[in-house]
C-alpha cells in the first residue's frame, strides 16, 4: 500500500492518528503565519522553535504508526 492510501486509511481508523495529523497541522499552520510576519519578537521566535521541534515529534510518531500498520498488513 502507498504511503497516501496508508495515511489516508489511519485517518479513518485510527483516533490517535487523526490527534497527532491535526496537531501537526495546527504547528504548520502557525508557522506558516509566523513566516510571513517577518520580523519576529524574542518570544515569537522561541515560539517557532519550539513549534518546528514540537511538528517533527508528531511527524515522527505519525511515521512510526504507519511504519506498524504497513506490518500488519
Amino acid at each position: 500500500m502507498d504511503e497516501q492510501r496508508l495515511k489516508e486509511r489511519l485517518l479513518e481508523e485510527s483516533e490517535e492518528f487523526r490527534r497527532l495529523f491535526e496537531e501537526h497541522r495546527q504547528c504548520e499552520e502557525r508557522l506558516e503565519f509566523l513566516r510571513h510576519k517577518g520580523a519576529l519578537t524574542e518570544e515569537e521566535a522561541m515560539e517557532e522553535r519550539l513549534l518546528k521541534k514540537k511538528k517533527l515529534a508528531l511527524k515522527d510518531k505519525m511515521y512510526l504508526m504507519m511504519q506498524a500498520r504497513q506490518k500488519s498488513l
